[in-house]
């Protein structure tokens, strides 16, 4: 490059008490670039993140800004120096409007110091015409898709005149349509002449819009390479330090008998008589596009909602309808999407979430015994290879990929015969994903039945031994493995048929009883 970096780190090393986040690291962004920062987790790229944006000092290094060293005090040092982040969860005001969103707390004045709403108004309008979106200034964020969330963050980071533009992971939640406008407006940007980080555990994604990409790994710096040198299985090899054998290790396996039985199963608005089987043994993904209702349909079937008809049965013993306690009695576990607001209580240790579903076991008459709860989560720990300083660690500490093996490993603690997972690699990196799947398999291999919700197209076929398929709250195809393609799955999932036909490659169980009736 001929021309100085925006920003720039050199020699950047961090400590969290015995663990080193980051060790030596230098980067370099440079004007109208698209910069990646790959890793896995708990490669050290959150904590070089929160050094650039200010939330933390580094131990050793320094930030140059256009050359010059910058000691950011505080997040807003970083911002009035050009520099701002988008999370991948945005964090607005809900009953705020767009616009006051923006312009939080520096709205422009009229005399006697009342807002000047019509310039606030403008000034959103000319941001959102910049970034070639149609979002109305007035607006309440409450209600807003995600991907329109961090639209808003982006344009508030504009309104900042920021120069470098942080975006960490903000695709991890977004539709395949949502992806490709956001990385519309990261090509205006980049074209405008920002730089941008971009991370993300989405291979595909680093190759479709970076220019070059940095690899961390352990905390330490791999190597920055321009992305025409690289093939994916070359930068998966500087993330992970190995060759991945197989990223989808799926077992054959002889499905057993019946574990999990759901017949016309409805909650009124969100889903409509939904009927399946899971036998021992078998994976089987649960398909569709975001709002086709599978979240609901597992959260349902766990009795975290009730359902307003239809029936679970697990065993063959039928589930109380709305009751967590006794899916889990029967022998039911659910790890949920969103695992920081529902698998975990991020300021307990790692230890004690992992005793959470176990604490009749674990104690008398109300009281836990210490020892027993620490060699459950040591057991756990080691068999889930879990990366962690010292189990009396909160769970916050730990990076997406060890917190999601926290929540595996609290609920196969209650040994199941049935596991839900939900997303059960969102966010995080290719090397826990391989690791997670092993696990799945394994798991059904020793006669345990899994469903799997998953928007990882590559991840249902790679995994499942059948797919179920929704669109808009129905159950309206079942794919055995051995016919289950992209195209297959997709035409499900957008109700859309080929020749005429629908698209089941067999009717599903409600169908097969409606036909028997």
């Amino acid at each position: 490059m001929n021309q100085p970096p925006v920003v720039a780190v050199r020699g950047l090393s961090k400590s969290f008490g015995a663990v080193r986040a980051l060790r030596d690291v230098s980067l370099e962004l440079y004007a109208g670039e698209v910069h990646a920062l790959a890793g896995e987790n708990g490669a050290g790229k959150s904590t070089l993140i929160k050094t650039l944006a200010g939330v933390h000092r580094p131990d050793a290094g320094e930030v140059l800004l256009g050359g010059a060293p910058a000691d950011f005090q505080g997040p807003a040092d970083a911002r009035d120096a050009g520099i701002a982040v988008i999370y991948q969860e945005p964090t607005l005001f809900p009953d705020l409007s767009i616009a006051e969103n923006i312009f939080m707390g520096r709205q422009p004045l009229r005399s006697l110091r009342w807002i000047d709403r019509t310039a606030v108004h403008e000034a959103t309008a000319a941001l959102m015409r910049r970034l070639g979106v149609a979002l109305d200034p007035e607006r309440p964020a409450r209600g807003l898709s995600i991907a329109d969330q961090q639209i808003v963050e982006i344009a508030k980071a504009l309104s900042f005149d920021a120069r470098v533009l942080i975006m960490d992971e903000p695709t991890a939640a977004l539709t395949g349509s949502e992806t490709a406008r956001l990385f519309g407006v990261v090509e205006a940007l980049r074209a405008e002449g920002a730089a941008v980080l971009f991370i993300s555990h989405r291979i595909e994604e680093i190759f479709r819009i970076c220019r070059r990409v940095t690899t961390l790994r352990d905390g330490r710096l791999i190597a920055t390479d321009p992305i025409e040198e690289l093939d994916e299985d070359a930068l998966v090899r500087r993330m992970v330090g190995r060759d991945l054998d197989e990223l989808y290790p799926k077992q054959p396996t002889d499905p057993g008998e019946v574990a999990l039985s759901v017949r016309r199963l409805t909650r009124e608005g969100v889903f409509r008589d939904v009927s399946f089987d899971i036998r021992r043994g078998e994976i089987v993904a649960l398909a569709g596009l975001v709002g086709a209702g599978r979240s609901e349909v597992v959260q349902a079937v766990f009795g975290v909602d009730r359902a307003d008809a239809g029936e679970v049965q697990v065993n063959g013993r039928r589930l109380r309808a709305g009751s967590p306690t006794e899916a889990m009695a029967a022998g039911v576990a659910l790890v949920p999407e969103d695992r920081r607001q529902r698998g975990l209580v991020m300021e307990m240790s790692i230890e004690r979430n992992i005793g959470l579903t176990g604490l009749g076991r674990l104690g008398r008459a109300g009281l836990v015994r210490r020892t027993l709860e620490r060699g459950r989560a040591a057991d756990w720990a080691a068999r889930l290879r879990l990366k962690y300083g010292r189990l009396t660690d909160t769970a916050e500490v730990l990076s997406g990929g060890n917190q999601q093996k926290v929540v595996l490993a609290k609920w196969l603690a209650t040994e199941p015969s049935v596991l839900i997972v939900d997303e059960p690699t969102r966010g995080i990196d290719v090397g826990t994903k391989a690791e997670v799947h092993r696990l799945l398999s394994a798991l059904a291999a020793d006669g345990l039945a899994v469903l799997m919700v998953s928007s990882d197209l590559p991840e249902v076929l790679g995994m499942a031994d059948r797919v179920l398929v929704m669109h808009e709250g129905c159950l309206v195809a079942e794919i055995p493995r051995d016919r289950a393609t992209e195209e297959a799955v997709l035409t499900a999932a957008t109700g859309r048929t080929t020749e005429g036909r629908r698209t089941e490659s067999r009717p599903t169980v409600g169908e097969q009883e409606g036909s028997a009736a």
